[in-house]
């Protein structure tokens, strides 16, 4: 039925159609007023050549023409300055249409958005990523505490040795001429029940008592 009765126009077209009207009504009345404007002029020099003439009966005939001349150009300028006035408030309105447009697809956004959102299931996603970040922090805290065990560990061992080699550095003995000293086992038995050398002895009652000392201080 559209091709018969036509399309129904929208707000903002009808807006926009009476918008176009009133530029074009402003634009005769231009065209209007500047004719008359033109005919003033060509009224006053008229005037001005009869009064030189002496033909003052004349000069009062072209004198109201020419105040009806200058009525009509004041009529226009207030009929054009009417027409402005009322382009602007279509234009006003033509604006607060747009306004209205787009307020209302804002609103059919956050109608689908507010059906859209389940807020029990935000809920729980919400808490499970709570739990999980909490299993994922005392994961992590445990490992550091055991990493942390695992090399305070290895430095109470390097701690140790260091102490160790500290103390047999103080006595000037090392621990590698300790096991260069030691018995092997090619000793024969023989030899194992002959008495130790008297030097050997000297060396450990020296030892022993530098041990003491260091257990006394």
């Amino acid at each position: 039925m559209e091709f018969l009765f036509g399309k129904k126009k929208t707000l903002k077209e009808i807006l926009r159609e009476h918008q176009r009207t009133l530029n074009r009504s402003i634009r005769e009345l231009d065209r209007e007023r500047t004719a008359l404007q033109n005919q003033e002029k060509k009224i006053t020099v008229e005037i001005k050549k009869l009064a030189k003439q002496g033909q003052m009966g004349a000069v009062r005939i072209m004198a109201k023409d020419l105040v009806r001349t200058r009525a009509n150009v004041t009529k226009f300028y207030k009929m054009r300055t009417e027409l402005q006035a009322v382009s602007l408030r279509i234009q006003v309105m033509k604006s607060h249409q747009s306004m209205a447009e787009a307020m209302r697809g804002v609103t059919k956004v956050m109608m689908t958005m507010n059906r859209q959102m389940n807020l029990p299931a935000m809920q729980r996603i919400m808490m499970e990523f709570e739990k999980q970040n909490e299993m994922m922090d005392m994961k992590q805290e445990m490992m550091s505490d055991t990493m942390d065990d695992v090399l305070e560990g290895e430095a109470e061992e390097e701690e140790t040795e260091e102490i160790v080699n500290q103390v047999l550095d103080d006595l000037g003995i090392s621990l590698s001429s300790q096991l260069a000293d030691a018995p092997t086992g090619t000793t024969t038995a023989t030899a194992a029940k002959q008495p130790q050398p008297q030097a050997a002895d000297a060396l450990d009652s020296d030892l022993q008592a530098r041990l003491d000392n260091l257990r006394k201080t």
